[in-house]
């Protein structure tokens, strides 16, 4: 398996834990170097210039990264790289996620920026099947998540999800002063993602 995109490795670990043998690609070497601290077989390379030979992976897994990428050039080299019935899962937010994020209401420009990287379901199939994948099966996976009031403001300190990166600092202070005095103790919300398999 091939997880592109790998991150930290957190993925690529857990289909370790299950047996696969997996590869991880992450175009950053700072989060390669924490990803090999799971897994040992991580290359430094971009989604776009896979540095695999054609047909040598069964199943490869996008999670959470498509919006950061070059789609058509990322889901045609995950064409090439996978085998004969090779298959590429893709896990993406839903559009109606952004719309409910709980963070909206601190930092009013969180869905504008998401609505803008991430594609709608029909346009993921189209873009998968340009590439080459065919049948494309979408699945819609609704989950619900828990984070309690020093956690969640620590983390949005940290900007832990890429749309905090691109909020001016007006606007991230403005939103932390406002957690720090609305916050409950414990917060539910809600996540929507999108699951794409395209059959090779």
């Amino acid at each position: 398996m091939l997880d592109i995109g790998c991150g930290t490795g957190r993925v690529a670990a857990a289909l370790a834990e299950r047996g696969s043998r997996v590869w991880g690609v992450e175009p950053s070497s700072e989060m390669a170097a924490l990803a090999r601290d799971r897994i040992s077989t991580v290359k430094v390379a971009p989604a776009e210039q896979l540095p695999f030979k054609d047909g040598w992976f069964e199943r490869a897994v996008m999670v959470l990264v498509i919006h950061l990428l070059d789609r058509p050039q990322a889901f045609a080299e995950a064409h090439r790289v996978l085998g004969p019935e090779g298959r590429l899962v893709v896990a993406t937010f839903d559009p109606a996620h952004f719309e409910r994020y709980w963070l909206n209401r601190f930092f009013p420009s969180l869905e504008a920026i998401d609505r803008e990287r991430f594609p709608e379901p029909p346009a993921l199939r189209e873009e998968l099947e340009s590439a080459g994948f065919s049948p494309v099966r979408l699945t819609a996976l609704a989950q619900r998540a828990e984070i309690g009031r020093e956690e969640a403001i620590e983390r949005v300190r940290g900007r832990f999800i890429s749309p905090l990166q691109l909020l001016d600092v007006e606007e991230l202070e403005a939103g932390l002063e406002r957690m720090e005095a609305e916050l409950p103790e414990q917060n539910e919300y809600g996540l929507e993602w999108v699951i794409a398999v395209g059959y090779r």
